[in-house]
């Protein structure tokens, strides 16, 4: 065994199962911020439950904090279920930790909980609403328990506090 292969971290050593054989190198602070369903839609859909501020306000935030973090924030939204699947694969090649708001998918997307434990990266689940506060349906998160934590109820300012947790978990 060599001495490279001998110095791979816990979180990289999943990664070495994925379809994708190119090499896994980390860059030294990045976070994944990933934006599922509908959430493109942001500052348009619902402004009393979601608020006013777009998704690109709520990313050019993100990535204004991570400056001042030391931290890359690399922002990624789908409505496509694969599509967030495979940037999470992709993540575990140059990334620290994955904040994920999954939108209707928290609630039924077990494909995203697989990958998310595959790739072996500290996750943080964020929600704008409370969704423990709404319907009963979206109480339910199959997300949670791959998540360290879970951010809810907090408008944008949910994704602000998942990446000050996401660079602690990171150890910035």
């Amino acid at each position: 065994m060599s001495n490279n292969s001998a110095r791979k971290t816990s979180a990289q050593r999943p990664a070495q199962a994925l379809s994708d054989s190119s090499p896994i190198t980390h860059h030294p602070s990045r976070v994944l911020v990933l934006h599922g369903p509908n959430l493109n839609l942001t500052g348009m859909r619902e402004p009393e439950i979601y608020g006013a501020a777009t998704l690109a306000d709520i990313d050019g935030e993100l990535r204004q904090q991570g400056k001042l973090l030391g931290i890359e924030v690399e922002c990624f939204q789908s409505n496509h279920e694969g599509d967030l699947i495979d940037r999470i694969h992709q993540a575990a090649r140059c990334c620290n930790a994955i904040i994920i708001n999954p939108g209707a998918l928290t609630h039924y997307s077990f494909a995203l909980q697989d990958a998310l434990r595959a790739v072996g990266l500290p996750v943080v689940e964020v929600h704008m609403s409370n969704i423990y506060a709404r319907e009963d349906w979206r109480r339910r998160s199959v997300v949670a328990p791959v998540a360290r934590g879970q951010i809810t109820g907090f408008g944008s300012q949910s994704y602000t506090l998942a990446l000050t947790a996401a660079a602690r978990l990171i150890g910035k």
